[in-house]
């Protein structure tokens, strides 16, 4: 059997983060000319290389059979618009952005980012491979390259005008199979002293955290500031600065530059550097007891939810995220157990979870279920969940989380 190898630097992979079965991609959810037909599995084992420290799953399926079409529309989550309005007005004060200025967001889905760029009057250009999620952008009035981004998309744009001061790729830099050629991409795109910033999920927070539904086909990578300067370095490019960020349970925000551009760095490098080394990220030993500990949430969840069905209460859930759909399939959860999801997107209600096959509705059609109990899968956003669905407290309704620990309140 042939063993799998780094996508980072080529080494075979032998050393096991956790293995969570068998799974179907997690935005592949199931609309109603599919409901009784068949879904692919595939294994989702994550992997750490005892060379270069990159955590990673085996890449199954292309970018473009997961992504061309494609069912997450980032500005259905308040949160997320906040912080996208936040980051802009952040940039633009750090950096002097103005009308002179150029703007690149790479997988700009829906435009949510750049509107607030669009906003102040400054240039942009959006680069997303999902056509009918890059639809919602122009119509928002984002221009929007509907393309996969890397070395020579990079190049196509610099010769076409489109030479960056600042380039945004938030959440995607994990999702691409190939990252040296996403990554050689800003080194084309950027102009001399132009500054990429890439947001990511930190695996520092997955680890401590045991963020197992942060794993899922559509996250090729996992990530931690000391792999992404290495990597970043290979393409010529310095990081700088790093930020801590709450999203997504414990992000990074992380800046870079090319190599002779005239931007310090901070001292939150070295801060954050030090905190992976001191969580053992770079040995073995910090990855040891991940996979107990998750087989221990799962364990959990699946006692909660028995215990709620022989008790005659009704369970929901709300929040078809991808995250939720690793939870439930891990578990294996299915509607006998949670009877539907609520989620704000239209574009996914109407339609069943993959794998686990529960349906999808609106958040009004789910207060009518008059649940007992609501899980929250989006655990990153239980507070703000649970402030728009107060509505279940009338009927003495409850929530719960199930990671990093099982919560009910």
């Amino acid at each position: 059997m042939t063993r799998p190898t780094c996508r980072a630097c080529g080494a075979v992979l032998t050393r096991t983060v956790c293995d969570l079965g068998l799974s179907p991609l997690a935005n592949a959810y199931v609309g109603a000319e599919h409901r009784h037909r068949g879904e692919v599995f595939h294994p989702l084992h994550a992997h750490v290389c005892d060379a270069c420290w990159l955590v990673q799953l085996e890449a199954f399926e292309s970018p473009e059979a997961i992504f061309s079409d494609y069912a997450y529309f980032s500005g259905f989550s308040a949160g997320w618009l906040r912080h996208a309005e936040d980051y802009v007005a952040a940039m633009v004060a750090r950096f002097g952005l103005g009308p002179d200025s150029h703007v690149v967001e790479v997988a700009s889905n829906d435009g949510t980012l750049l509107q607030y760029v669009v906003a102040r009057g400054i240039p942009v250009l959006g680069v997303e491979p999902a056509a009918n999620v890059a639809r919602a952008a122009v119509a928002r009035g984002v221009p929007t390259e509907v393309a996969f981004f890397g070395r020579d998309t990079g190049r196509r744009l610099a010769q076409s005008g489109h030479r960056a001061d600042l380039t945004a790729a938030n959440n995607v830099l994990a999702h691409v199979p190939d990252i040296h050629d996403f990554v050689a991409g800003f080194s084309e795109i950027l102009k001399p002293e132009g500054v990429a910033t890439f947001e990511f999920p930190h695996l520092l927070r997955m680890i401590e955290s045991r963020q197992f539904d942060t794993i899922y086909h559509e996250h090729f990578s996992y990530l931690s500031l000391g792999v992404v300067i290495g990597l970043l370095r290979q393409h010529g490019l310095r990081v700088f600065d790093v930020e801590e960020w709450p999203t997504h349970g414990g992000s990074l925000r992380v800046f870079a530059c090319r190599e002779a551009a005239a931007h310090e760095p901070t001292p939150a490098l070295e801060r954050v550097v030090l905190s992976e080394w001191a969580a053992n990220l770079f040995d073995p030993s910090g990855y040891e007891g991940f996979g107990r500990a998750v087989a221990d949430i799962k364990c959990a969840a699946l006692r909660f939810l028995i215990e709620e069905r022989a008790a005659g209460r009704k369970v929901c859930a709300y929040g078809a995220a991808a995250k939720g759909n690793t939870f439930l399939n891990y578990c294996g959860i299915g509607p006998e157990l949670v009877q539907a999801v609520a989620d704000r997107s239209p574009h996914k209600q109407g339609t069943w979870l993959p794998g686990s096959r529960i349906p999808v509705v609106s958040p009004d059609a789910l207060l009518a279920l008059r649940p007992d109990t609501v899980l929250i899968l989006p655990w990153n956003l239980k507070d703000e969940i649970a402030g728009e669905m107060a509505a279940i407290r009338a009927w003495g309704g409850r929530f719960a989380v199930a990671i990093p620990e099982l919560t009910v309140f």
